[in-house]
């Protein structure tokens, strides 16, 4: 899943998929913007068939969270 994540962010943000970690932060490492998070977590809900709430979006900044996140709702 960590992998999953990694390539739909490199697609997203033009980023190297291989440098990124659990650590990685979507909006400071990637330069997302609120638009781009938006994006990605619909992107993430039709990827991985789940629904994140508003609320729940914006207590995810790492690639950690949102793999915490996806594996407790899947």
């Amino acid at each position: 899943m960590f992998e999953k994540i990694c390539e739909l962010l490199a697609d997203k943000f033009d980023a190297d998929a291989s440098t990124m970690t659990m650590e990685t932060k979507i909006k400071e490492d990637l330069n997302a913007d609120s638009l781009d998070v938006v994006e990605l977590m619909m992107d993430l809900e039709e990827n991985f068939g789940i629904t994140i709430s508003d609320e729940e979006a914006t207590k995810m900044s790492t690639i950690g969270d949102i793999v915490s996140y996806i594996e407790a709702n899947q």
